[in-house]
């Protein structure tokens, strides 16, 4: 089982990346999948979660209107469009999936976004 994660990196307050999650070892299309973020000292915190097929989507409060995600089962892959990024955005993130019927998870090992002028 692997979640990779790719596409983070350093970006200027107001700039946009995509992060990535490619999944194997599993059945990518029976997980919700989600993204977290973590920043020093703080706790890990729920960023957004896409359902099994994508029909429906949650965000945190903190990146609504900002962040999208989106998934390609096809292709098993997870995707966060980050758009008007902040200073408070910088964190890693994690890509989690959870099988929505034996509820089997996973964690990726995370990607750095830094954002910062």
């Amino acid at each position: 089982v692997q979640l990779v994660e790719s596409g983070g990196g350093l970006v200027q307050p107001g700039g946009s990346l995509r992060l990535s999650c490619a999944a194997s070892g599993f059945t990518f299309s029976s997980c919700h999948m989600s993204w977290y973020r973590q920043a020093p000292g703080k706790e890990r915190e729920l960023v957004a979660t896409i359902s099994t097929a994508g029909a429906s989507t949650n965000f945190a409060a903190s990146v609504k209107g900002r962040f999208t995600i989106s998934r390609d089962n096809s292709k098993n892959m997870v995707y966060l469009q980050m758009n008007s990024l902040r200073p408070e955005d910088t964190a890693v993130y994690y890509c989690y999936a959870l099988n929505a019927w034996n509820k089997y998870y996973y964690w990726g090992q995370g990607t750095q976004v830094t954002v910062s002028s």
